[in-house]
């Protein structure tokens, strides 16, 4: 199957340099994560074109063959102008279905306010990487979260260490008197594409502009240490850190087409 989602080209990018199995056929990709079985777009189905009559069962069927004993449904939909098909069988399979932005730069503008008194450096150590875990379940409101999702976000972190410990990457952190205010990951191959990851910021230091300094900085080490000609960023187009991007030099590119269906609510 050739993928023209550049969306969709990135983060298989990215699961391939995180060792995922990835099996193709000629109308769809499965994408398994074995280490990590609660990461839903770690593990997915990609299709090869937006769904017509017919396929609810077809490719519900698929998923369950190629990723199974999950609990959850994810189906990538291939393509560029955010179509994902025929509404009345999305409706069927019961799917949620987002539509992402697709963002691209060269070079990136250097921000407007950047952060006076911040440090932004990359991770290192067991230190850095603890107040990441922490700054990720702040950003996302999960400070309480259950056991369950907390491993997850621990086995996605260590997934993400291990990537700059293989060189390739990095995880860049912005420090404010000393303490980890915002972070954010840049992967690239050898075609030139370097893909951000997890833009995020701890509620206490949101605009103060430690995220337009982060994503600059990121880029520019990854033009220069990465190699990567084209920059790609993901972002949902209601959510305000799209006029970030935007104001960084990022353009916007193409769709993205993602459908899911959480897993049934455990029995009391």
């Amino acid at each position: 199957m050739h993928v023209v989602s550049l969306g969709f080209r990135t983060d298989l990018m990215l699961r391939r340099l995180a060792g995922a199995v990835i099996t193709e056929q000629p109308s769809y990709l499965a994408v398994r994560t074995p280490a990590n079985p609660g990461f839903w777009w770690g593990n997915f189905v990609l299709v090869d074109r937006p769904f017509g009559p017919g396929d609810a069962d077809r490719w519900a069927d698929v998923f369950a063959r190629e990723i199974p004993g999950a609990t959850h449904l994810t189906l990538g939909v291939d393509g560029t102008e955010g179509d994902a098909g025929d509404a009345a069988e999305l409706a069927r399979l019961g799917v949620t279905v987002e539509v992402d932005t697709v963002l691209t730069a060269t070079r990136l503008t250097p921000p407007a306010r950047p952060p006076a008194g911040a440090t932004i450096r990359p991770l290192a150590g067991d230190d850095d990487w603890g107040a990441a875990f922490e700054l990720r379940l702040a950003a996302h409101g999960e400070q309480d979260a259950p056991a369950d999702q907390r491993q997850y976000v621990r086995r996605k972190l260590a997934e993400e260490r291990a990537l700059c410990d293989a060189g390739h990457g990095v995880w860049f952190g912005v420090f404010v008197d000393g303490r980890l205010g915002a972070s954010a990951g840049l992967f690239a191959d050898a075609d030139g594409l370097g893909r951000f990851q997890s833009v995020e910021t701890h509620p206490e230091h949101r605009r103060r502009g430690l995220a337009s300094a982060l994503v600059h900085r990121l880029g520019g080490w990854g033009r220069t240490e990465l190699g990567a000609r084209t920059l790609v960023i993901v972002a949902d187009p209601e959510y305000h850190a799209l006029r970030l991007y935007r104001a960084l030099g990022f353009t916007d590119t193409e769709k993205q087409v993602q459908l899911y269906r959480e897993p049934p609510p455990a029995e009391a």
